[in-house]
This record gives C-alpha cells, structure tokens and sequence, in this order.
C-alpha cells in the first residue's frame, strides 16, 4: 500500500510559511538542497527542475503531489499553474474555479480521498502543504519529514492547523547540516 508522507519546510517554532503564506525567508542551503535533490528530485518544482539539473530525473519515491489551495493559489496567480506537472497533482479546494487541466481539484472529504489514493497502484503520495489539510490528514500521515530551519518567525502558518487529535510517531531518522539546519524523519507509531 502506497505511504502518505508531509515533507515541509519549518521554522523552530512550529510555522510552514509566513502570516500571509511567503516562504522566500527560508535559507537555501546547498548542502540540505543537494541531498534532498539526490533522494527526491521529484519534490523540485517543474520550473526549477533544470536549473537543479533534474530536468530528466526521474521520480524516486512518489508520483503525485496533494496540496491546499492555499499552497496552490498563490503560485497560480504568478502563472505556474502547474507546479508540479511530472506528478499527479491535487488540490483541496471547495471552489468550481477551472484551474490548469493537469490539476484536479477535489472538493469533498480529503481523509476518504487519500484512503482511495492510497489502495491505487503507484508509488507514494506526498503532502506538501499546507498547514490546515496536514490538520486534516493527520490521522493518514504515514511519514513526516521535516527540514527545520534555524529560523523563529513568531506567527505563520503552522505545520498542523486543526482538530486536537494526538497522533504519535517514532523518530526514524535526524540528519544536520552545516547551516545548522536539520532534517528529521518520523513513521506513525
């Protein structure tokens, strides 16, 4: 069965983006970006993927992208309106807006969705924002990977903004990088 894994940027303090949704506050680190590149080149946006030298990489661990409309819109507005077009990509919204035809909006239960996805063929699913639909699939989330970033921002998006409901993980993996920057793998207890 395919795995649903959160893999986000961080701040210390908990935020995934800025109160307004920016993230362009997030260092780039080359020695974080060259080792995420390599293991999942996959996660590099369509537009960014030659300039990173993936322009034919292939997709490692996952094949297609769920996202908010919050983490879409935005991106959508510039004119990139498919972010990700080397992977299945959907976005929760309830809206009957025509996006770009290569991302399918859902409108309905987002935990039932990600139970169907998950019984599908192919490889694993990956959640990359934002903060409220992480909320929702809390209780789906079979992987979390976090790239915290030495940062504190004081208000934001959270990584998870929704219903209390304890869910607990095991640490499966930390690595630090030279920036002071870490990134630390958890899988569902």
């Amino acid at each position: 069965m395919r795995k649903l894994t959160y893999y986000i940027a961080a701040t210390l303090d908990g935020f995934i983006a800025g109160p307004d949704g920016q993230f362009d506050f997030f260092p780039i680190d080359p020695d974080l970006a060259a080792a995420m590149n390599a293991e999942q080149p996959e996660t590099v946006p369509t537009r960014f993927r030659s300039l990173a030298g993936l322009a034919d990489a292939e997709n490692r661990r996952f094949d297609t992208v769920l996202m908010g409309r919050g983490t879409y819109e935005p991106e959508y507005k510039k004119g990139i309106t498919s972010p990700y077009a080397h992977l299945r990509q959907y976005v929760f919204a309830h809206t009957d807006t025509a996006w770009d035809p290569q991302v399918e909006v859902v409108d309905g239960d987002p935990v039932a969705f990600v139970r169907r996805l998950k019984q599908q063929p192919g490889k694993d699913i990956w959640l990359c924002g934002g903060g409220r639909l992480a909320g929702q699939l809390s209780i789906e989330i079979d992987e979390l990977t976090i790239k915290r970033y030495p940062l504190v921002i004081g208000a934001g998006i959270p990584l998870f903004a929704g219903p209390f409901t304890p869910t607990g993980f095991a640490l499966a993996e930390t690595r630090t990088f030279a920036s002071g920057a870490t990134v630390t793998t958890y899988t569902r207890t």
